[in-house]
């Protein structure tokens, strides 16, 4: 339990780093074409994949509605296919599901 909210917090903790880099841009395009707040954000999907792997599979069970094999995915894809990225996607992904994501995580959290 401990280790996994450890590994939470720091999921928390890479969300809210991509969502306050990426709050001053209006786009997917205007994030990319600043390289290094889009490669601090890709860096931050990258801990966040990292993280989830690192969860007790009971903790993943007992929270279907959080998108961790989306997160997991996410991951190995930017890992593997960095020049592929398409940042409209990226951006979706920050304006659309980031802030719903981190509204369980921080329940999760608090209820272990």
């Amino acid at each position: 339990m401990h280790n996994d909210r450890t590994a939470l917090k720091s999921i928390l903790e890479s969300i809210d780093k991509i969502l306050k880099y990426s709050s001053e841009y209006n786009s997917g395009e205007e994030l990319f074409n600043d390289q290094e707040t889009f490669d601090a954000c890709m860096m931050n999907f990258i801990v966040i994949g990292e993280m989830v792997n690192r969860l007790t599979p009971d903790l993943i069970l007992s929270s279907p509605k959080i998108p961790w094999n989306q997160m997991r995915g996410f991951r190995n894809i930017i890992a593997h296919d960095y020049f592929g990225i398409d940042a409209d996607e990226v951006w979706d992904i920050i304006e659309n599901h980031l802030p719903d994501a981190r509204h369980q995580i921080t329940n999760l959290i608090e209820s272990l």
